[in-house]
């Protein structure tokens, strides 16, 4: 006698890849975030609704973030070209949300942009996305957590936690400015030849410095302080 047939659901369709959310912070001080007294912060950022303009907010040290409306508070080591827009996926921040026991809104991370349907960790240095109609963003390089971001978490250990999980989220640099709002599609145009991951660059720059030498198969996609890093740390080997 065969065996009765089973049903079995069908699996649910990998959302596609877009804005949950575009958020920006204003410059704020311990007043609102409990930071050390006089210490000034716009990693608050908070979803808008509208459209933002991005553009290139140039050279570190000069300009701040790339979106309008958008604080960075020390230029000296936050924002610039390099660092224009900040991307974290939703799915990641869900798994901290299990991991950690609490709620994680959009934002949380200080990333300018929630994502989903996007490995975003996953992504190659130099490989480009559109988003919405006229946006197009380069990868540039991973989020390296400061005490900032831990101060800001407020969970113990959270920058051996973070650097451990080695899923740190992307900066992104302007190629075409333009504006975006969430529900906007995000669309790979140009996957670079290399193998070197947004994920695989935060190891080689944290916990196996070893691999630095391989960073430079992503050529000029690299912040230039990162090629000078790996070039000097190869002549040293």
């Amino acid at each position: 006698m065969s065996s009765p047939s089973v049903s079995l659901p069908s699996p649910s369709p990998s959302p596609a890849p877009s804005l949950l959310s575009v958020n920006v912070g204003r410059d704020t001080t311990d007043e609102l975030t409990g930071f050390t007294p006089g210490l000034r912060t716009g990693i608050d950022k908070r979803p808008v609704a509208g459209p933002v303009a991005v553009a290139a907010p140039g050279p570190r040290g000069v300009g701040g973030s790339g979106l309008a409306g958008d604080t960075i508070t020390h230029l000296h080591l936050h924002g610039g070209d390099d660092q224009a827009v900040y991307a974290y996926a939703r799915e990641d921040l869900d798994r901290w949300q299990r991991e950690l026991g609490r709620a994680l809104p959009d934002g949380t991370f200080g990333e300018n942009f929630t994502t989903q349907g996007i490995d975003v960790s996953g992504a190659l240095v130099g490989e480009r996305w559109r988003v919405g109609p006229e946006l197009v963003l380069e990868v540039t390089s991973p989020r390296i957590p400061c005490r900032m971001f831990a101060d800001w978490l407020g969970e113990q250990g959270w920058m051996k936690r973070f650097t451990q999980a080695a899923v740190p989220g992307a900066y992104l640099r302007v190629i075409t400015p333009g504006e975006v709002r969430a529900g906007d599609p995000v669309t790979v145009v140009h996957r670079p030849a290399h193998s070197v991951t947004v994920s695989f660059l935060f190891r080689a720059s944290t916990t196996e410095r070893t691999l630095l030498p391989d960073v430079l198969a992503a050529g000029d996609a690299l912040p230039e302080a990162t090629r000078e890093k790996a070039l000097a740390y190869r002549a040293s080997a």
